[in-house]
């Protein structure tokens, strides 16, 4: 296929591309990004001339018919169309069909060619430079929404990264913010052989194109489930309101859903020296950060502020009731729960220290040394700026997100002087020096302690992940990016405070 059908379908979609660039050219000029343009007739059938070169650019890709169940909802019935689930570029196949708009980021508009085909949907875009984007993207997307249909709908796929399609991830709340009616819409490539997905691990982008090109036919099929109208409740709670709508959508593919989302996978696949095991329990405390609302917007200067607190306190141990004070937070179940993941059987109490600690690998995940340093600065003694092998483990096990760790082999090495007790200077010239260090002095000094296995297309396993291609997880740890094995699967972490949770006990 590859020296047959592939150059002929590889010339052919690159033609129809060519093709509808001038199409989409001339119904962008002039056109404002805050005032819709009367459809008039020339507009209308650019519209339709431009559908059909996108339909056939895709049948020339082997997506010889496309399956339609449902009715698409017209703007004035749901302004906000929710697709799920995202996993590959392919996806941007209802958004030829319908020619919605679709959120961007901004930097796409430039990119030749492509840029004046995105343009002509009149997507909503996102600046990576502009640190109030996200508030300004929100307000974008409710003016459209309550339009009165006046704007052309929106597609937005609310899991805000690409999964494999095994479950449905925690939506984003940016398509369920306006509070309109939406119409949920699944996606399925129905495809024996899985050329389309298009995932954090796995193959390319232009390998997935050269795999799917060279299949004879790729299956599509696309849903309209019925539109999902908000309640009072909902529409006053986001969060509410995308996790129903999410629930409906997982039943109609039938599949699990899973509260982790995209900053999961995020602090999963983080570089950094500090490689998370598979049974950490950092993933539950993230979830937990942003569902109370923790994760701070100054990183850097909160986190200073927390240790500056906690080093005052001395190790005092914390009650519940004194750690709500300390977060200035209500107590809640989810606070409750979060407590439980520092707190010792003994006294129910804490050491604040160590939520720092977990909090600083949170929210900069692949700054290893900056936590190190944060954490030395809390537990370090006045008179020295040192901290004995017991504060190590502490810190690292916090770190990891693990129950027990040790690390007297890792601090032996250190403290060449056997003083029994070392500085941050000296575990930062340790660091330097073996780079590598927790996979030499932690994970093979700990049984049970298991770091993530990467991702290689020469291995495979029964079992596939979330964040990668089904078939195509490693059996070996490859050294490259620091992470988590992001095995996500709801049987795995059915129990919110489960084993794997505990730290101390």
């Amino acid at each position: 296929m590859t020296v047959t059908i592939f150059p002929i379908r590889l010339v052919i979609v690159a033609f129809m591309m060519l093709l509808a660039w001038p199409f989409a050219f001339l119904a962008s000029v002039g056109r404002s990004e805050t005032i819709v343009e009367p459809q008039c007739l020339w507009r209308r059938v650019v519209d339709m001339v431009l559908k059909a070169i996108m339909r056939g650019m895709w049948f020339a890709g082997g997506f010889h018919w496309i399956t339609v169940k449902g009715r698409k909802a017209l703007p004035t019935e749901a302004p906000i169309l929710t697709l799920a689930p995202h996993s590959s570029y392919f996806d941007a196949i209802p958004v030829t069909m319908t020619m919605a708009s679709i959120v961007m980021k901004a930097e796409s508009k430039d990119i030749p060619l492509w840029g004046t085909l995105i343009k002509f949907i009149r997507p909503v875009f996102v600046s990576r430079s502009d640190q109030d984007s996200r508030r300004k993207t929100v307000e974008e997307i409710k003016r459209r929404a309550h339009s009165g249909g006046e704007w052309p709908q929106i597609m937005i796929f609310p899991e805000g990264t690409c999964t494999n399609r095994s479950c449905l991830i925690t939506f984003k709340p940016g398509a369920f913010i306006p509070a309109v009616p939406v119409q949920p819409v699944v996606i399925r490539y129905p495809n024996r052989m899985d050329t389309i997905t298009w995932t954090w691990q796995g193959p390319g982008a232009f390998e997935i194109l050269w795999l799917t090109l060279c299949q004879l036919h790729n299956e599509f099929e696309i849903e309209y489930l019925p539109i999902y109208t908000p309640s009072e409740e909902e529409k006053k709670n986001p969060a509410l309101f995308a996790n129903n709508v999410r629930r409906i959508m997982a039943k109609a593919l039938r599949v699990p859903t899973t509260d982790y989302s995209f900053e999961d996978c995020q602090l999963a696949m983080a570089e950094g020296q500090l490689r998370l095991p598979v049974d950490t329990c950092l993933l539950e405390f993230a979830k937990l950060v942003r569902r109370l609302g923790l994760k701070p917007k100054s990183t850097e200067r909160v986190l200073q502020d927390y240790g500056n607190r906690a080093r005052k306190l001395e190790g005092e141990k914390l009650s519940l009731d004194d750690f709500a004070h300390y977060l200035d937070t209500p107590i809640s179940d989810m606070l409750r729960e979060m407590f439980a993941l520092f707190s010792e059987h003994e006294d129910n109490t804490m050491d604040i220290r160590e939520y720092v600690i977990a909090l600083s690998v949170v929210c900069r995940p692949a700054k290893t040394l900056e936590t190190m340093k944060l954490a030395f600065k809390m537990f370090e003694a006045e008179q020295d700026g040192a901290i004995t092998e017991a504060e190590l483990a502490v810190i690292l096990k916090t770190a990891l997100g693990v129950a027990d760790l040790g690390v007297s082999r890792l601090f032996t090495a250190m403290d060449a002087a056997d003083t029994g007790k070392i500085t941050f200077d000296t575990f930062r010239s340790f660091m330097a020096q073996h780079p590598d260090f927790s996979e030499d002095y932690l994970y093979r000094d700990n049984e049970g302690l298991h770091s993530c296995p990467h991702y290689s297309p020469h291995h495979h396993a029964a079992k596939p992940s979330l964040f990668s291609p089904a078939g195509r997880l490693a059996t070996a740890p490859i050294k490259t990016a620091n992470g988590i094995c992001p095995d996500f699967s709801p049987k795995d972490h059915s129990n919110s405070t489960g084993g794997l949770l505990k730290k101390h006990n």
